[in-house]
């Protein structure tokens, strides 16, 4: 289909109104991911909204498809599509987040820097369809994630300002820093307000 052709985009509408009056109230950002985790519970309901290219995997990597973007960049909405086996790297975002599941099945794991290294955090969090995860500089920004089922996985990520064009950081095991910014891997948004 192409991303016209949504029949049900009324989910994603209602979100964006949503999250958009929460960005006006100007929350902590504890507040902010108290308030936005019931919408993304809400949003993972059903996955007629999300147009199939949107989740569109590719061989080579996971792609990262934009959603929406608040006019202000104070929050930003993006579709992961995983292959199976396909993971990130030790990655930060430096902004808050609220990460769901789908489709599929994706884990992630914490981790932590010390003595010029990086140590895993916790337990490995396996999340299937309706899964949440929350990120955020105070409560833990550092994680890797992959799609943990043989098939093709979609999450549906919000964060606290335009994620594609924030620089943020991988971490390599030995504790080496790069910086990048992902962009994104199409040009094309969903019309929210179409049928």
């Amino acid at each position: 289909r192409r991303a016209s052709d949504m029949t049900n985009i009324r989910p994603l509408r209602d979100f964006i109104g949503e999250m958009t009056e929460l960005a006006d109230k100007g929350l902590s950002e504890p507040d902010m991911l108290m308030a936005a985790r019931p919408l993304m519970i809400e949003l993972l309901r059903t996955d007629s909204w999300l147009a199939d290219p949107f989740s569109e995997a590719v061989e080579k990597s996971y792609r990262q498809y934009l959603l929406h973007c608040d006019p202000l960049q104070r929050f930003s909405l993006v579709s992961f599509a995983w292959g199976p086996g396909q993971q990130t790297p030790i990655h930060d975002h430096t902004v808050w987040g609220v990460l769901g599941v789908l489709r599929g099945e994706e884990s992630s794991r914490r981790y932590v820097q010390g003595d010029g290294e990086m140590h895993p955090s916790g337990a490995i969090e396996m999340m299937g369809p309706g899964g949440i995860d929350m990120v955020s500089p105070t409560i833990g920004d550092i994680h890797k994630v992959w799609n943990a089922s043989k098939t093709k996985a979609v999450s549906i990520h919000l964060y606290g300002g335009n994620i594609g064009a924030i620089n943020r950081h991988t971490f390599s095991n030995d504790g080496t820093i790069k910086t990048f910014c992902s962009g994104y891997s199409s040009d094309v948004i969903p019309n929210a307000w179409g049928s």
